[in-house]
């Protein structure tokens, strides 16, 4: 009997064994078998398609390299503006030199910041317009340079449409259709994006555009080049009701913006004063002229979201950088109801990840540029020139 029991403890105890043992080859191959599904779907994931953008319009030479038109993996910029300080504005024969000088150089560190080559990217795209005939043929060139040496495909970047697709870098959830306000140095728009480069205008300037303003009324007050960060600072130490300083509308057109009117009310404010021997308060000069601009942006810009129907609303452009505006359409849009979007502050000026932000866009479109691309400083948002060709 006793020998029974054992035997019976023996066996039992084996059987014990021999179920963990194959419990545990059951969860191991478990195990396998999630390691192998788990391998098989990062092997099937689309592998992230990388822009390297370039742009040179103006006065910054810049450079970035950005992932799937959402994740900036570098952006170098070299501003001129210390150089164009001194004249009080852009020179476009010094900034074209400069380009000329800097591009190679912002072109390397961009694709060394982001530890890849050239031979990693999967296009090249590149601002041909709107902006300053010589700074755009510098960047034009080199991305045709770089594009045909390395046998990459080229897309040719609108600029202002550059500076609308800056918000979709870290907004994830931004997906047209939704309203946007572009307001730099020589554009002022209030663009409908229908879809990933599909835009509409719907309102425009007749004639100063916002950015404009603010540089002509900084040296109007003597603040110098540039005047848009600088009536912004000073602004914040005024009252921006001390002046009652027009808000101009355009006829039948309630989207459109005139500013003309406004910079000569504050040039014959100034005259008058100075005629009457009355001391002028610049920072009040500052945050009223300030207030006015922001007054009509964004009045005009929620009136368009509202009869639009767009619960989105963007800014976008260097006068997007003003702490007022950003402010005043944040608010209003948020009580309103809308949702609202802006690019980080370096993402308003001038900069090279906008262009791969948009250019990822038109790249898996099909949009193509060939080797006759030329720079078309008058370019307007939503027009294809340059020899631009739609691949099926």
């Amino acid at each position: 009997m006793d020998r029974l029991k054992i035997n019976k403890e023996v066996t039992k105890g084996i059987f014990e064994k021999v179920r963990e043992e194959a419990e545990k080859m059951k969860a191991e191959a478990e195990q396998g078998r999630e390691a192998e599904k788990s391998s098989e779907e990062k092997s099937e994931e689309k592998p992230e398609t990388l822009i390297l953008g370039i742009e040179s319009s103006c006065d910054e030479t810049a450079a970035a390299v950005v992932a799937d038109g959402r994740h900036v993996l570098s952006n170098v910029i070299y501003s001129q503006v210390p150089v164009h300080t001194l004249y009080g504005g852009v020179v476009p024969e010094i900034a074209s030199r400069a380009h000329v000088e800097k591009i190679n150089q912002v072109i390397r560190k961009a694709l060394s910041d982001a530890g890849k080559t050239i031979d990693d990217v999967d296009a090249i795209a590149v601002t041909y317009g709107p902006g300053l005939v010589g700074p755009l043929l510098v960047g034009v060139n080199a991305a045709k340079s770089l594009a045909y040496a390395k046998k990459k495909p080229l897309v040719a970047v609108n600029h202002i449409e550059g500076h609308i697709s800056a918000n979709y870098i870290d907004n994830e959830e931004l997906k047209p259709p939704f309203i946007c306000l572009v307001a730099s140095g020589g554009h002022s728009h209030i663009v409908r994006v229908d879809d990933y480069g599909s835009y509409t205008i719907i309102g425009r300037t007749h004639d100063d555009a916002a950015g404009e303003a603010f540089d002509k009324v900084a040296r109007a007050i003597g603040l110098g080049y540039p005047g848009g960060p600088k009536v912004d600072a000073l602004a914040k130490e005024g009252n921006p009701r001390a002046i009652d300083f027009p808000r101009a509308a355009v006829g039948d057109s309630p989207y459109d913006f005139s500013f003309s009117g406004l910079k000569s009310a504050v040039l014959n404010y100034l005259n008058s004063c100075e005629m009457k021997g009355i001391e002028v308060n610049k920072a009040d000069v500052a945050a009223s002229f300030q207030q006015a601009v922001i007054d009509v942006l964004t009045e005009h810009t929620m009136r368009a979201a509202r009869e639009y129907r767009c619960d989105r609303v963007a800014l976008a452009g260097g006068v997007a950088a003003n702490s007022g505006l950003r402010n005043s359409v944040k608010k209003a849009a948020e009580e309103a109801g809308m949702n609202f979007y802006m690019p980080e502050l370096i993402y308003c000026t001038d900069n090279a990840a906008m262009i791969g932000a948009a250019g990822y866009y038109d790249f898996i479109a099909g949009k193509r540029a060939d080797m006759s691309l030329n720079a078309i400083p008058n370019l307007r948002v939503g027009e294809n020139k340059g020899n631009i060709i739609v691949t099926p």
